[in-house]
């Protein structure tokens, strides 16, 4: 019964911000790790960033200037900021829960997904 639940996706120009939701239900969400993937038209999924139940955080090395992950253990509930979008930040994101997840950046590391919102962003 395991559901991650993302929404805010949603079209906005060069330079704009999204903020990103997901939200967890049948899970003890305190104790996972929760990340953000996208994947690209003709692309392959990528890591974005990751937070630890302890809220230490990773990102992908393109984006942790302009992309934040938070999270909200009270609403079971994980956040991306995303600021100074660009046209290549266009993609489906993810949300994805590991249970005492370290590895943050390796997809096959999670058990659950989000079915995706999509972020388009216009030039």
């Amino acid at each position: 019964q395991v559901q991650l639940v993302e929404s805010g996706g949603g079209e906005v120009q060069t330079g704009g911000s999204l903020r990103l939701s997901c939200v967890a239900s049948g899970l003890t969400f305190s104790i996972y790790t929760m990340a953000w993937f996208r994947q690209a038209p003709g692309k392959e999924r990528e890591f974005v960033g990751a937070i630890h139940w302890n809220r230490d955080s990773r990102y992908a090395d393109s984006v942790n200037r302009r992309l934040t992950i938070s999270r909200d253990d009270v609403k079971n509930t994980v956040y991306l900021q995303m600021n100074s979008l660009k046209p290549d930040d266009t993609a489906v994101y993810n949300c994805a829960a590991d249970k005492w997840g370290t590895s943050y950046y390796t997809e096959d590391s999670y058990d659950y997904w989000g079915q995706g919102t999509q972020v388009t962003v216009s030039s």
